[in-house]
């Protein structure tokens, strides 16, 4: 009679190591999949918005839709309407493959993590910046809107990237990221060169002992291993997107004039 023969303990065990090995290899390639395809979704999303803007300055007389409007009265408007007749997705608003909403009005502006430079915004307030000034740090808005003739080289002027989102009590101001909150220009003659705070990190988290005006960072959460090697998408002012990494900003490697005012 014919007897079946069984996996001895040894060959099991050596099965079991082969699994283990390979599951080593691929679970990080399925990984990084993963995220390429979570970033190559995030720009075509940007792609729709970049197209939204345009459509928005071609009704607008050639300006661009401002970040925020800080008015004289009080009242406080955030871009996001502005732009929505143009997209009607709210999905557009946030990266793809996070939990971060359409931020509808100044009280949610926080929960949303496709952020605009906040260079475009208007304050019509006392705290107005205004063309040029010295100091930059934690500027808001300026007293007057601006438009795509005064953003010099357009293929080089961020508008949209990704940003940190989370609770407004705890500093999270998503739907904005400022460029004058970085590092300065490395450039003494061309200040348009200074840099937003810029990370694959949360940086809210982290300088959370600052107030929100110096904070309102870009947030690289693409393939991000915390050094800063991570990228996020970004429109331009030309309405091209590309997808930028922290630590090349940080170096002054891109040449982008974030600062464009």
């Amino acid at each position: 009679m014919q007897r079946n023969r069984a996996f001895t303990l040894i060959e099991l065990l050596v099965v079991i190591a082969i699994i283990a090995i390979l599951a080593a290899i691929l679970f990080p390639v399925f990984s990084q999949a993963k995220e390429a395809a979570k970033k190559t979704n995030s720009i075509a999303q940007m792609k729709q918005l970049s197209a939204s803007v345009m459509m928005y300055a071609g009704d607008s007389d050639d300006y661009l839709v401002p970040a925020t409007i800080y008015s004289a009265d009080g009242n406080r408007e955030i871009w996001t309407p502005k732009l929505f007749p143009y997209v009607k997705d709210r999905g557009i608003f946030r990266a793809y493959g996070t939990d971060a909403k359409y931020a509808e009005d100044w009280n949610t502006r926080n929960q949303q993590n496709v952020g605009y430079n906040g260079a475009t915004a208007v304050d019509q307030t006392a705290s107005g910046c205004v063309e040029g000034q010295g100091d930059t740090t934690g500027c808001e808005g300026f007293v007057n809107a601006t438009n795509f003739a005064r953003a010099d080289e357009v293929t080089k002027v961020p508008l949209f990237a990704v940003t940190c989102w989370g609770p407004l009590a705890d500093k999270y101001r998503g739907y904005v990221w400022s460029p004058y909150n970085g590092k300065a220009s490395n450039d003494p003659a061309d200040p348009r060169l200074g840099l937003p705070l810029i990370s694959d990190r949360d940086l809210v988290k982290e300088l959370k002992n600052l107030p929100p005006s110096q904070l309102k960072p870009i947030y690289c959460i693409y393939q991000k291993t915390g050094k800063d090697d991570g990228v996020t998408p970004m429109v331009f002012a030309d309405g091209h997107v590309s997808t930028v990494s922290a630590k090349k900003v940080l170096s002054f490697g891109t040449g982008f004039y974030f600062r464009f005012r």
